[in-house]
């Protein structure tokens, strides 16, 4: 699998884009940036979409995927995701007012966007992938992800602080390659990442132990303006397998 971090920071600035990892040009998770990060024609590519909860920063190029795309694919862009953040993105975004329903256009019996219900413990097949959903520790109907293909896999945690489940279904996962988790906030903000349910250097340290042993750990969602402070306080964790994602527009093959 080549995991393309199309944005992987935890706000949107110059040189910074929100969530949006890709899977062999195939499946996206998160579309925090997915419209603003490649070429309309790598757009189009994109069979599924994973979701893994409702914020803003997850969910806000699924507005300018869907007006890139409208009419070139023949067939819709298949999301999986719960039933709270269907509810959430429909009542919140894709509702007429804030921009148009393309779960409807150019009609409803040939969509441009179409949600497929996907709840925490089910595992779905989607082409030549597994693709298995666990509750986090987050907010707006939090999912992570194990994708597995041709008997390897990759754990997502997407938003969490301090979790449990994903760390009991991953350590059943035969040949693991690969965690991405997260890292919002410096130490010095514990309490803000603790009330917003996000990691901070600090606690992460005591997330790894949880997590399967000798598995490369991928940190990202940094917050842009704690970037280089975040840096420094990961760094001192020691850690030789954290890969922090500072830079978007990156390729992992696994």
């Amino acid at each position: 699998m080549i995991v393309k971090v199309i944005g992987g920071h935890g706000g949107v600035s110059p040189g910074y884009r929100a969530t949006s990892y890709l899977i062999d040009n195939k499946i996206l998770i998160d579309a925090g940036s997915v419209a603003s990060g490649i070429p309309i024609v790598e757009q189009a590519q994109i069979d599924h979409i994973l979701i893994s909860h409702s914020h803003l920063d997850h969910i806000s190029d699924l507005a300018f995927l869907a007006d890139n795309c409208f009419g070139m694919k023949g067939k819709p862009f298949m999301i999986y995701t719960n039933k709270e953040v269907e509810t959430n993105v429909m009542s919140h975004l894709l509702n007429d007012a804030i921009w148009p329903d393309f779960t409807k256009l150019p009609s409803a019996k040939e969509p441009t966007l179409k949600f497929n219900n996907f709840e925490a413990g089910q595992t779905i097949t989607l082409g030549e992938y597994k693709v298995t959903a666990v509750a986090v520790n987050h907010f707006a109907g939090s999912l992570g992800f194990i994708i597995e293909k041709d008997g390897a896999s990759i754990v997502f945690t997407q938003d969490t602080g301090p979790t449990d489940e994903i760390w009991k279904v991953a350590s059943g996962v035969r040949n693991l390659k690969g965690i991405f988790s997260e890292v919002s906030f410096p130490n010095s903000l514990m309490q803000i990442a603790i009330d917003s349910r996000h990691h901070t250097p600090s606690t992460m340290k005591e997330e790894i132990k949880k997590m399967p042993k000798d598995v490369p750990i991928f940190l990202g969602h940094l917050k842009p303006n704690f970037q280089e402070q975040l840096y420094q306080e990961i760094g001192s964790l020691n850690e030789p397998r954290i890969t922090i994602l500072g830079s978007d527009n990156s390729n992992f093959v696994f």
